[in-house]
Parts: C-alpha cells; sequence; structure tokens
C-alpha cells in the first residue's frame, strides 16, 4: 500500500492550501515538512526534487510532483473529483480557473505594503462581488442543482469553498447578495471531510501573519514588497 501523500512547503496558505483542501476533501490523510531555513529548501534543489526551482511540492504515488495545478489535477482526477467525461472536465477546469483568479488576489495580500494592503483590499471585494461571485451564483441559478457540475462534488465545489471562505475573512457579510451561494457554502460545508478540514485542530492554516511572511521571504530571500493589482 502506498504511503500517505507528504506535502513540502511553509507553514502557511500559500499555494498549497488547496492542495490540503482537495486531500481533505478526498478523505485522504497527508503528511507535512515545513520548511523554516533556506538550508532546508537548497536541499531540495539540491536533491532534484523541485523541477522548477519551487513549491508547492508533493510526494504521492512514487512521484515527486510540483506545480499546483497539475497536482491538483492529479488528485482530483485519482478521487473521483474530476467530472465523469470530458465536458464535465472541462467545466471543471472552466469554474476553478475563475476561481484562481480571485484567489490570486488574496494570496499576495500578506506580501504587500500597507498601503498597498488598503487598495488590494477593495480590490478583492470588488472583483468578488462584481465579478465572480454573480457569475457562480448564475451557474447555480440556471442548472438549479447542488453542486456546480453535473450535480455531483467535485474539486470546483472545494475550490469555490475556498474562495469563498477567504473572501469572507476580507468582508464577513460579502455573501448577502448572493443567496444562492450562502445555501451552497452551506452545503459543501456540511459535507463530512469538509465539515473535518473546517473544525479546530485540522490541518488547514490560519490567515498567514507576519512570522509567516517573515519565514517564506527568508528561506526563498524575497526581501522586497509585492505590488498590489
Amino acid at each position: 500500500m502506498a504511503g500517505k501523500p507528504k506535502l513540502y512547503y511553509f507553514d502557511g496558505r500559500g499555494k498549497m492550501e488547496s492542495i490540503r483542501w482537495l486531500l481533505a476533501a478526498a478523505g485522504v490523510e497527508f503528511e507535512e515538512e515545513f520548511l523554516e531555513t533556506r538550508e532546508q529548501y537548497e536541499k531540495l534543489l539540491q536533491g532534484g526534487s523541485l523541477l522548477f526551482q519551487q513549491v508547492p511540492l508533493v510526494e504521492i504515488d512514487g512521484m515527486k510532483m510540483v506545480q499546483t495545478r497539475a497536482i491538483l489535477s492529479y488528485i482530483a482526477a485519482k478521487y473521483n473529483l474530476y467530472g465523469k467525461d470530458l465536458k464535465e472536465r472541462a467545466l471543471i477546469d472552466m469554474y476553478v480557473g475563475g476561481t484562481d483568479d480571485l484567489m490570486g488576489f488574496i494570496l499576495m495580500f500578506p506580501f504587500l505594503s500597507a498601503e498597498d494592503k488598503e487598495k488590494q483590499h477593495a480590490v478583492i471585494v470588488q472583483k468578488a462581488t462584481s465579478r465572480y461571485f454573480p457569475a457562480y451564483e448564475k451557474v447555480l441559478k440556471d442548472h438549479g442543482q447542488d453542486f456546480l457540475v453535473g450535480n455531483n462534488f467535485s474539486w470546483a465545489d472545494v475550490h469555490l469553498l475556498e474562495a469563498i471562505l477567504m473572501v469572507e475573512e476580507k468582508k464577513s457579510d460579502v455573501l448577502s447578495g448572493f443567496p444562492r451561494l450562502q445555501a451552497f457554502k452551506a452545503r459543501i460545508s456540511s459535507i463530512p471531510t469538509i465539515k473535518k478540514f473546517l473544525e479546530p485542530g485540522s490541518q488547514r492554516k490560519p490567515v498567514p501573519d507576519d512570522k509567516y511572511v517573515e519565514t517564506v521571504r527568508r528561506v526563498l530571500r524575497v526581501y522586497y514588497d509585492i505590488k498590489a493589482t
């Protein structure tokens, strides 16, 4: 029997968090090795584990996988969270791509200057409420089903719930104008594997703090502020 997947990343969200979400949704236990020093990172580089010299890195089924989207696609396919046919897979890819775009505005947030954080906060809320959430509200309204694709639980649902919760951390009532997304959030959050991941003590990571930012900067040797978009 293959061992548990092993995740190499920082002790924080970043690009690894969606991988944690998807594994948890599939009911898969996983191990983590947190990068805390430059030496750990260089050891992975020198050992040839980081094909493109960057993390996330996931060891799974005898492979050392990098590139977040490739890892997520593999997990989704392996655990039947990727639709039943090519058309459903295309829809899942499309919805995940949109959610990724929204998450991108949030992932950079901890690394912004104080001035840019204020600007970016407004951008996040504006993009969520005028572009992305209306789209998913329409999808749910048009097909009248419980899930985004094929009326079956999929990667698209996991990714959207993660994004909703991330935006709610910026504006708690952001779903006030989206009744179907409110129902969707409650429905997906009640799925046993998701419910477990949302409970205290799980491997879900908290909102990134200054310690996380400092660790990432030190390990990757990034000493400048990222600019808001």
